[in-house]
């Protein structure tokens, strides 16, 4: 080139790239700046709520393990006077029923119907004996009717009646002693707290 644009000297004019990239680059890295700090006040608030409940949870545990401290509200098992037993034999062993339904009286249980059993179970309990009621038997007159007779076991069918039936077993030898059962009840009515409340 010729004329007033002619380039003199050795010098070039120096071609400089373009600054797209580095802004591209400071954005990124502001965005996860950003990201970060908004994600970690989130945690912050997070475990300061948190923290406040686990707080609050566990001074209430330490309250209600404390010597003296009023027990958690569990339902207290019924008495033997509110339960109604139906004793039957199972067995071809004669006058068990009758035998079994005396002592149970003599420790304070009503007796309702005493004989054999029905054809559903004679001479088909392997076990001890079979307790026998309502679904809603399983929350405290199986507990209280199963400390008097070790080993046996519990079936709820569908009646809507209060009374539990004790079906004697085959491998029935008498029921719990006297003293035995008492403890054992005596154990079943001491509230205690709830799994996990107190270690």
């Amino acid at each position: 080139m010729g004329g007033k644009y002619r380039i003199t000297g050795n010098a070039y004019p120096r071609m400089r790239r373009p600054r797209r990239r580095r802004k591209v680059v400071i954005a990124a890295v502001a965005a996860v700046a950003v990201l970060g700090l908004g994600g970690w006040g989130t945690l912050q608030l997070i475990d300061a709520f948190s923290g406040d409940t686990r707080k609050a949870a566990a001074k209430s545990q330490a309250a209600a393990c404390k010597p003296g401290a009023a027990p958690s509200a569990v339902p207290a098992p019924p008495r033997p006077a509110q339960i109604t037993v139906n004793v039957y034999n199972a067995t071809p062993r004669s006058g068990l029923a009758k035998a079994t339904a005396d002592e149970l009286q003599k420790r304070g249980f009503n007796i309702g119907k005493v004989g054999n059993a029905s054809p559903e179970y004679d001479k088909k309990v392997p076990g001890a004996g079979l307790l026998l009621g309502a679904p809603d038997a399983y929350e405290g007159p199986f507990g209280v009717l199963g400390t008097q007779l070790a080993g046996a076991q519990l079936k709820a069918d569908t009646r809507t009646s209060a009374d539990v039936d004790l079906i004697i077993g085959t491998a029935f030898k008498e029921l719990n002693s006297k003293p035995v059962a008492d403890r054992a009840l005596a154990a079943l009515a001491q509230p205690s707290p709830a799994p996990g409340e107190c270690n």
